[in-house]
């Protein structure tokens, strides 16, 4: 079985490291899976490619400076034509909408990934979605809280959905020093791995960091990611009194490091698609916070990996951080609860297995 993964590439996000760790998986299966990428010329998809080719898969690109571009249109048509797939698949709606072109008139099966809740896709997106998904065998949405967005949300078709949870065996590996700040060993650490984007409530993890303070006066808060909030969340920092507690470490060399120093992993989203972060801290066996909304609580057990709170509640996070602070045997039977949970649900063989599975599927109903 030949199958060629479409999507548009800005950076390595949650999707990107998805396909990075499902190709090759898929290939030591024996499929054919090959990568055609959208490059966002804006962006900096280079570290993407050069992991493909670490991993030794197959890819094309073509540029993809706009949004609307019908001369890419007829790129992709020809790009998918010459590679000759027995399955096309889609991530995203650049790929969706291209992908959909490709395949119209042709018998190649078409199945997409669904892989957010982004509020923007409950708007006249979701119009455009339909109509792309009524050319798809199958829609494959990484939870079942994403399946159910889908369904009563965007009102795609409930019998073309499938799910297939992401899959990591292993932290992302180093690729330069830890970097970030020099704390002391017996400081108690709050680590957060996201961008710095109002999705992520990294403010609301600012505001709780100065309630924990209350109690664990010396508690510091670690954020490992970029983004267009930065100036506005130190700010928040100084306000509360909290400057010198809060450090915007940005893309560091060894993010499984900061994991393993953190005493707790706090992910306070707005809503969440999968959160690949929650899979690494299990992954090093950390305890978590995280908000009680979209996907998490389908990896995060409450209670048992770690604390699920509601969103946009500062105080509920952190009163549930200060706790696991005050009980750290309760914090390691959470990490070590995690890790296993992780290990059992959410590895690559059972993500490549299903995947797997949903192509026999589609090819069978087309």
């Amino acid at each position: 079985m030949k199958v060629l993964h479409l999507h548009r590439i800005g950076g390595i996000g949650g999707s990107e490291r998805h396909l990075l760790e499902l190709l090759p998986a898929l290939r030591e299966r024996g499929v054919d899976a090959r990568f055609l990428g959208l490059d966002d010329t804006s962006a900096a998809p280079e570290p993407f490619y050069a992991a493909l080719a670490e991993r030794d898969v197959p890819y094309e690109r073509l540029p993809c400076p706009r949004d609307l571009d019908p001369g890419l249109a007829r790129r992709v048509r020809a790009a998918v034509r010459a590679t000759r797939p027995d399955v096309v698949h889609t991530h995203l709606v650049h790929a969706d909408v291209h992908g959909l072109a490709a395949v119209a008139r042709t018998s190649q099966t078409l199945v997409s990934t669904k892989h957010n809740d982004d509020r923007f896709r409950a708007g006249r997106l979701r119009y455009l979605e339909r109509l792309a998904t009524r050319r798809a065998s199958l829609v494959v949405c990484i939870t079942e809280a994403l399946a159910r967005f889908n369904r009563d949300i965007v009102g795609l078709p409930p019998e073309k959905l499938r799910v297939v949870h992401y899959g990591l065996d292993a932290p992302p590996a180093p690729w330069g020093p830890p970097g970030g700040p020099a704390l002391p060993e017996d400081v108690p650490v709050l680590v957060a791995v996201a961008r710095l984007v109002p999705q992520k409530g990294l403010d609301v993890a600012v505001d709780a960091l100065a309630l924990v303070r209350e109690r664990h006066p010396d508690a510091q808060l670690v954020v490992l990611g970029e983004g267009p909030l930065r100036g506005e969340l130190v700010e928040r920092a100084r306000a509360r009194g909290i400057g010198d507690a809060v450090s915007l470490a940005g893309r560091v060399g060894d993010v499984a490091w900061w994991l393993r120093r953190a005493d707790v992993v706090v992910h306070p989203a707005r809503w969440e698609g999968f959160g690949l972060a929650l899979l690494e801290a299990m992954l090093c066996a950390r305890p978590i916070v995280a908000s009680r909304v979209s996907s998490i609580p389908e990896i995060v057990v409450d209670g048992e990996t770690g604390l699920l709170v509601a969103p946009d509640d500062p105080a509920g996070l952190a009163a549930a951080v200060s706790a696991l602070l005050a009980d750290p045997a309760r914090g390691r039977s959470y990490g070590e609860a995690g890790r296993a949970r992780a290990l059992a649900e959410f590895s690559v063989a059972r993500m490549a297995e299903r995947t797997l599975a949903v192509y026999e599927e589609a090819s069978a109903s087309r």
